[in-house]
């Protein structure tokens, strides 16, 4: 239980970290429940955090319904990450990189995050979740679920964004595919 606790606690620092330290500066976009939440915040200044934890809603009501144990292992971390990305808030305004940069370092720390919470049954709801549903059914890594969905808010949204921020919005979302599926699998290491 401690170590589901920490790896939500890290987890959800660093999504939050890279939402707000990379993504939100440039207007870009994670996918799924997430992205939704931050073009909430885009056009309407609605907190990304709550934002989140609202769209999640049905979800987790799915979740209690149907799969208990997912249930238990999201509410947490999206209670959690949902605080955090709203209460640090003001890393929006501590670097100042170039877009390239801020795409990539975004996708390495929210794809670790997701990954460590993933790795250990946890997640924060959203389109995390119903990647685990769709995953424990077909048993095909979550991280490629996770790309598909989220590429596809990225492309529902393209007329908004422009294609500066829609094409570094696919950067980011590519490299929190590829770190999420390469932390969240166990190792396979033996000695």
């Amino acid at each position: 239980m401690f170590q589901k606790v920490a790896a939500i606690l890290i987890g959800s620092l660093l999504i939050s970290i890279g939402i707000n330290g990379f993504l939100v500066p440039h207007h870009l976009l994670d996918g799924g429940v997430t992205g939704i939440a931050l073009i909430l915040h885009y056009y309407f200044s609605f907190p990304t955090g709550l934002a989140m934890f609202l769209l999640s809603i049905p979800l987790i009501i799915y979740a209690w319904i149907y799969e208990r144990t997912f249930f238990y292992n999201s509410f947490l971390g999206l209670i959690v990450s949902s605080i955090l990305i709203d209460w640090l808030a003001p890393l929006r305004n501590q670097f100042s990189l170039p877009t390239f940069t801020s795409s990539l370092l975004g996708g390495v720390f929210i794809g670790i995050g997701v990954g460590i919470m993933l790795r250990y049954k946890a997640s924060t709801g959203g389109t995390d979740l119903l990647a685990q549903f769709i995953s424990e059914s077909f048993s095909v890594n979550i991280g490629i679920f996770i790309l598909m969905i989220d590429g596809l808010i990225v492309i529902a949204a393209f007329n908004t964004l422009g294609l500066k921020v829609f094409l570094f919005s696919c950067l980011t979302i590519c490299i929190v595919g590829i770190i999420t599926s390469l932390i969240a699998r166990p190792s396979k290491i033996t000695i």
